[in-house]
């Protein structure tokens, strides 16, 4: 982080933290932030679900919610961007506050409730999306939505020629009963639509599938069936959780779901679990709680072919993901790997 970033952040955090998220998109699209461009290498360069990425390091959904910033986030040093999630409808989200910094546990929580400008909105600012990057949608559903699973289908077809993948997000706490779309006979049903939705898209597109970490083993067993039984191209393990578990910040009594620190090593065994029922059959996305380049590479080394980032950034800022790629880099040179891909899932037992 360089001294300008520095006092930005600082500057940030002397607002509440939704205006503060506001204003770094804003100073994003004023070029007013200092851009890395591409970080590569022949060790990092790797391929996930058939894309080709610069780097396994990539923007989590929920940052660039509206798709307004693509243009310098495609050069902030991330091999892949998702943005979203996107809507059928737009819609307000829950009540503010809704967001709250947990700074003594290096932490968010957040009860959003999928606040967004809608599928029309966000797909006319991907579809001038520059094409150098790789970038991805987030589904979700609409609130009072009388079928939310209809509604993945709807964004996908709507926003689908825009992206080059798009993740079926039925793990957000802040949406009632939308973790009840992650059982195995509702999963089946709401993937078999958006895989239908996908066969009418221009070009196919991978599908990944975002979980919750609040999941038993034999739930994780039932949705790895359903994710190969269903064509899905990825799981990305996993989205906030509602345990509090050793937090000390006063805002831990807020409603919603925790990311950061707290979250990494719950996240990276369920990963590792993942990995282990799944048997390298399907790629897998760590999220949960990743600040450096040593836990971006804990999680490949137990079961990861990438790795997405967010809440860290409140912390350490959207240089972080440039800093953690250059990281990862001689990391994998130290324990002698050519490439990214020979090191993921080779230490999946430390977390079994």
């Amino acid at each position: 982080m360089n001294l300008i970033e520095r006092i930005g952040l600082a500057a940030l955090h002397r607002c509440d933290p939704e205006t503060a998220h506001s204003l770094s998109i804003k100073a994003l699209r004023l070029g007013l932030a200092p851009l890395p461009g591409a970080v590569t290498s022949s060790r990092l360069a790797t391929t996930l679900a058939g894309l080709k990425l610069p780097n396994p390091i990539g923007l989590a959904a929920g940052y660039d919610k509206n798709a307004e910033a693509l243009a310098p986030l495609s050069r902030a040093g991330f091999g892949f961007i998702e943005v979203g999630a996107a809507t059928p409808h737009a819609q307000p989200g829950n009540p503010r506050p809704r967001l709250f910094r947990l700074t003594e546990d290096r932490a968010a929580i957040n009860r959003f409730g999928f606040n967004n400008e809608g599928m029309e909105a966000i797909g006319r600012r991907l579809a001038l999306r520059p094409k150098n990057s790789v970038a991805g949608i987030n589904l979700g559903a609409n609130k009072d939505s009388e079928d939310r699973a209809e509604d993945f289908a709807r964004v996908l077809e709507h926003c689908g020629p825009y992206v080059d993948f798009a993740t079926v997000n039925v793990s957000s706490p802040n949406t009632e009963k939308l973790r009840d779309l992650q059982g195995s006979e509702a999963l089946a049903g709401l993937l078999a639509g958006v895989m239908t939705a996908r066969k009418a898209l221009p070009r196919s597109i991978p599908i990944f599938l975002k979980i919750a970490p609040d999941l038993s083993d034999s739930e994780l067993s039932e949705i790895a069936k359903v994710a190969l039984a269903s064509g899905l191209d990825a799981i990305i393990a996993t989205n906030t959780t509602l345990s509090r578990e050793g937090l000390t910040s006063a805002a831990s009594v807020e409603a919603g779901g925790l990311s950061g620190a707290p979250l990494f090593e719950k996240s990276t065994r369920v990963l590792a679990k993942l990995s282990e029922i799944t048997a390298g059959k399907l790629p897998l996305i760590g999220v949960g709680g990743v600040s450096s380049p040593e836990q971006a590479y804990a999680k490949i080394r137990a079961g990861a072919s990438a790795i997405q980032l967010y809440t860290a950034m409140v912390y350490k800022g959207l240089s972080l993901g440039a800093d953690i790629a250059r990281g990862l880099d001689q990391l994998l040179e130290r324990d002698g790997f050519e490439n990214v891909a020979d090191a993921v899932g080779t230490a999946k037992e430390d977390w079994l």
